[in-house]
């Protein structure tokens, strides 16, 4: 069989040639080409109503620009939220930073900067970019179903203008050749458009490579679906952090919990009924070489129970092994020492109990804390040293943060601690203001030791020392719909990526002198960058070859002076995609 080279011949002059040249060479994923509507074709602004400026704002907030600003702003506000210490995750970190700048802080606790993803702002950011994604995506969503839906073009009038091309002779019919190539291409799963019934000519459009706009859907569905997580999660999800000591019990309530941050549709009795106990906790260090004193690792041992009077379980809480109880996680956030004291006033003990500290250095957990005895009419400001070293003899500092040689160093003050004066007041902190100074302080402190207070106010005792933990405790019902669709939205842009959209045509025409056929194939794809059509192109048209071939193949005819009694198969006419 001859491979027949045509030259481009001249556009078609007639407008049904010209309009089935446009409709072949569509974009992929449109429809058929509507005719423009009259008028310059400017974008114009709104008119002077009412109705005429919310369309205008409406286009302008679900433009493509509008959701880059949006999406850039809602970064940006991201970044105070990972860089400063947040009221939700790691609130005694906030109160550090408060004593540590007292001028900075208050402005940035007005800017709503110690719980960014709370703030008003950050959700009127949000918000927005809701409303200008779901406008770009709905309507998107709607076209790429069509899209997806839509057959084929026409063949073009003449073939030999496409990218791909190539023309051979045939010894069937027109009719005949064309049911064979849809044969062919049918068996490579192209979905087929024949010419309807009145229509002029043999001809057979072909198209392949819709799972392209599938993975367009996917992604847009599954970008609706995160936002949509999200929200779910902020609506009926819920935060709570909680500072346990070891040897202490507490129970998922409003009552017990420290910190408390519901969803919008949240209240007190949708918490988890669960109970949990801090049994002990271990810090591992390194104890040697250019990394000394860096963590190494923290187990939370706990015992737990799932509700009210259910069986006791044990499990070991680490950083990134959370504790999974009733759909709630609680997370390992943060850890400390708590000095345990017994404060003695003149009518007995007053005060019994491990006091946890708050780390001031998280390098060699210096620790501060305070001790309230309000029975006694007694407080104190102390300094826990984990590992004490007397710097230059008179400076308390610790230089290793496992608790190797702890000492509490203890300044004592008596009289009104002013927890009746109808104020909140931090336990972190004394308000010394209608108190005392006990003279003797600061006054060093071993576990055992015992200091005699003057004047017969009583005394207070270092008894040993305990760890505590912060855990975080979070219920996310949108969490795995947004891993599932994260997941989704990954698979859309894979099948966007490596699915190409490509269109084979062929049409039949009655041979020389009435016998046979000329049948000519061509081809198009929308991109080609990785390669790869013009092989496939190549073996697609050698199939259509072989089967538009009968049995006992007779001699080719001729191509312009030269023949070739040999039989080929055609080889494609590569031209550049401008051609189309």
């Amino acid at each position: 069989m001859t491979d027949v080279r045509s030259p481009t011949p001249k556009a078609a002059s007639t407008s049904e040639g010209a309009d089935l040249d446009r409709e072949a060479t569509r974009p992929f994923g449109t429809g058929p080409v509507e005719p423009a509507e009259s008028g310059s074709g400017v974008a114009s602004g709104p008119t002077p109503t009412g109705a005429g400026w919310g369309r205008w704002t409406w286009r302008q907030l679900t433009s493509m620009r509008t959701a880059l600003i949006l999406l850039f702003l809602l970064a940006l506000g991201s970044v105070p939220g990972s860089i400063l210490p947040q009221q939700g995750s790691d609130p005694a970190s906030v109160t550090q930073y408060f004593t540590s700048h007292p001028g900075l802080a208050p402005w940035l606790n007005r800017l709503g900067l110690f719980n960014v993803f709370a703030a008003p702002w950050f959700a009127a950011i949000y918000i927005l970019l809701f409303a200008s994604l779901v406008g770009c995506v709905v309507p998107r969503t709607f076209k790429l179903v069509g899209s997806a839906r839509t057959p084929p073009p026409r063949a073009p009038r003449n073939l030999a203008r496409l990218p791909q091309s190539v023309t051979y002779p045939s010894a069937l019919s027109p009719d005949t050749a064309v049911d064979a190539a849809a044969s062919v291409l049918g068996g490579q799963r192209f979905r087929l458009r024949r010419p309807a019934a009145g229509d002029a000519g043999h001809w057979l459009a072909a198209e392949k490579g819709y799972l392209r706009e599938v993975g367009n859907l996917l992604f847009h569905l599954s970008l609706l679906g995160v936002l949509l997580s999200i929200a779910l999660g902020g609506l009926f999800g819920y935060k709570a952090d909680e500072l346990v000591v070891e040897g202490q019990t507490f129970s998922d309530s409003t009552a017990q919990l420290a910190e408390f941050h519901p969803g919008r549709l949240v209240s007190g009795s949708d918490l988890a009924h669960f109970s949990l106990k801090l049994d002990k906790f271990t810090a591992d260090y390194i104890n040697s070489g250019a990394s000394i004193g860096q963590p190494s690792g923290f187990n939370a041992n706990v015992s737990y129970t799932d509700a009210p009077g259910g069986a006791t379980k044990t499990y070991d809480i680490q950083v990134n092994h959370p504790l999974s109880v009733d759909s709630v996680k609680v997370y390992l956030i943060g850890h400390g020492y708590a000095p345990q004291f017994t404060v003695r006033g003149p009518n007995g003990v007053a005060y019994q109990e491990a006091t946890p500290f708050i780390p001031a250095n998280t390098n060699t957990m210096l620790s501060d804390g305070v001790v309230k005895a309000p029975s006694a009419s007694l407080g104190f400001e102390g300094v826990f040293v984990p590992t004490a070293y007397m710097a230059n003899g008179t400076t308390l500092e610790s230089i290793f943060p496992a608790a190797n040689n702890p000492e509490v160093s203890l300044i004592g003050y008596s009289g009104n601690l002013g927890l009746n004066s109808g104020e909140a007041q931090s336990v972190y902190q004394l308000d010394t203001s209608q108190m005392t100074e006990i003279s003797g302080g600061p006054h060093l402190m071993t576990p055992g030791s015992t200091w005699k207070l003057p004047g017969k106010l009583g005394s207070i005792t270092y008894d040993g020392t305990s760890q505590w933990v912060s855990l975080d405790i979070t219920y996310d019902p949108g969490q795995i719909p947004a891993l599932v669709c994260g997941i989704l939205a990954i698979a859309g842009l894979l099948l966007s990526f490596f699915v190409r959209r490509r269109r084979v045509f062929v049409r039949a025409v009655p041979g020389p002198d009435g016998v046979g056929s000329v049948v000519t194939v061509g081809g198009l794809t929308r991109t080609d960058a990785s390669g790869g059509f013009e092989d496939e192109f190549a073996n697609l048209a050698a199939d259509i070859a072989d089967a538009s071939s009968p049995s006992s193949p007779p001699s080719s005819p001729t191509a312009g002076p030269a023949a070739s009694d040999d039989h080929q198969k055609p080889e494609p006419n590569n031209q550049s995609e401008t051609g189309a």
